[in-house]
């Protein structure tokens, strides 16, 4: 008969992910969406169809990681990049150990390139307070390879001498970014560089060849399938993009899977035009200088709008926030202007001018005042023309106040939080802002009670795009370091939670038509976990098995 379908799932929890948390216990689907539900969805099988027994397990809408630089994931992976992150290192000692070896292994002079480490666990860093890596520490073994270690977050670099030399890092660039070099006592770069100052430092790096390139993506796309995640948006790709020589290129690279067949995720776009200390000028003429890129199936790839940055990020006190860090200042926008106003004022003129050429506008802002300001210039823009589904929204919104939550429900901007870096950095949040605005940070309670639409995502590599580790997170709000639990009145309910990994990552993709939930009709992009994420202590979510995962009702990853 052919109104049989192509796969039923049975026995167990299917969760349609709708706003009345809707659970069923069989699921099927043909060419490619979801046809039946419960007892209707059993009576489909027929002698072709694959009858998936999920013996008590989970299935859910397909996983959208909706702020994911896969391709740069990827180039940070090994064997692209040294793994210096937790717990493959747990001291500078250790990653001066694997620079060395790394070194014992290159030619004269090649870079060596390297992510991951973060103070919070490196045993130096906690035993001696203020301790930081420095330039002398790779010195000693490595006095003529160039060295790039980026931190966890990407917003921070640790380089040796020789990367200082060939970047012309001396008195004159410390005079004019003394926030974003630190310095000894005698005014020397200890070889840590924040923000603007490591992305140029950064655009140094060989650029990265067609194949490599694509190498990095097949090797995300495959860890991402592995993990139920069917969807994801790459925010930084497009002229302008600091990310080792992948461009317009990483563009290139989705569409020739794309057409091979081999894109084995729906990938959704916002290009960069501008390095985070370039203004309006440089914007408008980048955005107007970009190749017309033709979207064939923008249901697999396409482009939905443009990112700009706004500020920094608050453990290097680069956010800019109302009231001042622990150890005073306030940060401010990272944006060109030697005045407030003036910086804002460019602000305001970069959304206005993506919003006119009809661009979804996603801003990198994490202080709660840059977040004021960044909301702001999004209802400025919607109030200059009346486009009122622009779904402009706010890339990480640490810090999002009462008046920015008021302008995203009326004007219906989204935010796109990060609970993996919330997991990653609770504990060392207090340092830098206080303990009251770090278990504030991140307020998914205050955000929905709001009416906001959020969406959460890993910002791989900053953090690991592993969804069961955020679910958690969202739940018990229990740090990575010590458990401690950071701000439990921001805590959220497991449907909420699972919801800003599909149905709002759909809504910010301008896709909740049809793909985001299970309802009938839908595409049938799924994941299936072995466990019952009903009945499950919220502590053992991050260790559940994802038994399959599939796109448009074919199966990409089975365990």
């Amino acid at each position: 008969m052919t109104d049989h379908a192509d796969i039923v799932f049975i026995n167990g929890r299917v969760l349609i992910m709708d706003q009345e948390d809707s659970v069923d216990t069989a699921l099927a689907i043909k060419d490619g969406s979801v046809c039946a539900r419960g007892r209707d969805a059993e009576a489909l099988a027929g002698a072709a169809t694959r009858v998936i027994d999920m013996n008590g397990g989970t299935l859910l809408p397909g996983i959208n990681d909706s702020h994911c630089h896969a391709v740069t994931w990827g180039m940070a992976s090994p064997p692209l990049t040294l793994d210096v992150s937790y717990p493959a290192v747990s001291s500078i000692a250790d990653i001066v150990a694997v620079v060395e070896e790394a070194v014992r292994n290159a030619e004269p002079g090649e870079w060596i390139v390297g992510g991951g480490w973060d103070l919070g666990f490196l045993e130096e860093c906690l035993s001696e307070p203020g301790r930081q890596p420095t330039r002398w520490d790779l010195d000693a073994i490595s006095p003529d390879n160039p060295v790039l270690l980026g931190d966890f977050s990407y917003h921070t670099a640790w380089v040796n001498s020789e990367t200082l030399r060939l970047a012309d890092i001396g008195a004159a660039e410390i005079a004019q970014h003394p926030s974003l070099i630190p310095t000894n006592d005698a005014g020397e770069s200890t070889g840590i560089l924040y923000e603007g100052v490591m992305h140029t430092v950064s655009e140094m790096l060989p650029k990265t060849d067609h194949a490599t390139r694509r190498f990095a993506a097949e090797l995300a796309l495959q860890k991402l399938n592995a993990l139920g995640i069917t969807s994801i948006t790459e925010p930084a790709l497009g002229i302008g993009d600091a990310t080792g020589g992948m461009a317009q290129e990483s563009l290139d690279v989705y569409e020739e899977l794309r057409a091979e067949g081999l894109l084995s995720l729906r990938v959704s776009v916002l290009l960069f035009p501008i390095p985070m200390d370039k203004g309006f000028d440089d914007f408008k003429a980048n955005l107007d200088a970009t190749p017309k890129f033709e979207i064939i199936d923008p249901r697999l790839l396409n482009i939905t709008g443009v990112k700009i940055f706004a500020d920094g990020i608050p453990p290097n006190k680069t956010s800019w926030m109302h009231e001042p860090y622990v150890t005073g200042g306030t940060g401010a926008l990272t944006i060109p202007g030697d005045t407030i106003e003036e910086k804002v004022e460019q602000l305001f003129a970069m959304v206005e001018y993506g919003h006119r050429l009809g661009h979804q506008v996603g801003i990198h802002v994490t202080g709660d005042r840059g977040i004021d300001a960044v909301v702001d210039a999004f209802a400025a823009a919607v109030d200059s023309d009346g486009r009122t589904d622009s779904r402009h929204y706010v890339i990480h919104g640490d810090f999002m106040t009462r008046h920015s939550l008021d302008v995203c429900r009326r004007y219906n901007f989204g935010v796109n939080m990060n609970p993996t870096i919330k997991w990653t950095i609770a504990d060392l949040e207090k340092e830098f802002v206080g303990p009251e605005r770090a278990a504030y940070e991140w307020p998914y309670r205050d955000a929905l009670d709001a009416g906001v639409i959020v969406a959460s995502s890993s910002d791989a590599p900053v953090t690991a795009p592993d969804w069961r580790q955020g679910v958690a997170t969202m739940i018990t709000r229990k740090s990575k370091a010590t458990g401690e639990v950071s701000g439990p009145d921001q805590a959220i309910t497991l449907f909420e939670a699972l919801r800003t990994y599909t149905a709002a990552g759909a809504w910010q993709d301008f896709a909740e038509t049809w793909k985001g939930t299970l309802d009938v009709g839908m595409v049938a992009d799924l994941c299936l976990v072995r466990q019952d994420l009903l009945s499950i202590d919220p502590d053992d979510i991050p260790s559940v098995d994802v038994a399959l995962t599939v796109l448009d009702g074919r199966v990409i990853f089975e365990a």
